[in-house]
């Protein structure tokens, strides 16, 4: 597998760059961010996996979210891919709309056509990426997932359909019931047709109730988010864990809103949780 790198920032005495690919599974050229903390010089480290919410690119937590400091300081490496499939031939929605087609991949993979030619965000995440960052940089296999709003739906389910790859999971304000909410069930409808056994697939609600393994999981959800009641549910994942008895700490942060400054105030809490988890030297 070819990349090219695009980008190389220092930051906190390590680097972070932006390359490009050729994604086999997405059927398209992708690019993914990566930083490198400055243990990556003399070893290798573990991966968090960041994944982005609706609208976003891969710049989005690099540039906000400040958590290159933290990550310098525990020695994790942290990728972040594109939300979705790109390109001219890449099907999009007709309407041009945010929640849906380009950058809104919600990290499955879909099976309605057109967006099945593209939209394996599900086996990008899962499979390919790491594949790619584990053959290109000095990095081990252990692997702790997050991410926001869509991606931490992403992260949750991804987490929660393969606990034998990531050593923890954590989110910001995740939609966290798919099949119960506009986003979801427009999203769903569209990548995956009216077949609600296939939805259930990529619910974190649905897949934390039949899990057989558990990874520790961090929610943190600000009580101020306009998005809360109709789109994140958080509350029914955290009944669901209760029912389950899965290890699912839900914080409701007074004050908080949707935005990179509520990730920003509260990412180094995550990065520590994740490195309790990761193997680091």
């Amino acid at each position: 597998m070819t990349i090219e790198n695009i980008s190389n920032t220092k930051a906190f005495g390590g680097w972070h760059k932006q390359y490009t690919h050729f994604s086999t599974a997405l059927n398209c050229t992708m690019r993914f961010a990566i930083y490198l903390p400055p243990q990556a010089e003399q070893q290798n480290v573990p991966v968090l996996y960041w994944l982005s919410g609706l609208t976003c690119t891969d710049e989005n937590f690099m540039q906000k979210a400040g958590a290159q400091r933290i990550a310098a300081e525990l020695g994790i490496a942290i990728v972040a891919p594109d939300t979705s499939p790109r390109g001219d031939n890449v099907a999009d929605d007709k309407d041009g709309a945010y929640d849906f087609g380009l950058g809104a991949g919600f990290y499955l993979n879909a099976t309605k056509p057109p967006f099945d030619q593209h939209y394996k965000m599900y086996d990008y995440v899962v499979s390919e990426l790491p594949a790619i960052i584990e053959a290109h940089f000095p990095v081990t296999n252990q692997r702790s997932i997050s991410g926001h709003s869509m991606g931490g739906h992403g992260a949750l389910t991804i987490a929660l359909k393969n606990p034998n790859l990531f050593a923890s999971v954590s989110a910001f304000s995740p939609i966290c019931n798919p099949m119960d909410c506009p986003w979801g069930i427009k999203a769903f409808r569209g990548y995956l047709g009216d077949d609600q056994q296939q939805w259930q697939q990529y619910d974190s609600c649905e897949l934390m109730l039949n899990s057989q393994q558990f990874v520790p999981a961090l929610v943190d959800q600000g009580s101020n988010d306009n998005f809360l009641d109709e789109q994140l549910k958080p509350h029914a994942l955290e009944k669901v864990a209760q029912q389950k008895g899965y290890p699912l700490e839900l914080r409701m942060q007074p004050g908080y809103d949707h935005s990179y400054y509520f990730i920003a105030t509260f990412i180094e809490e995550h990065l520590r949780f994740h490195a309790k988890y990761l193997k680091i030297n």
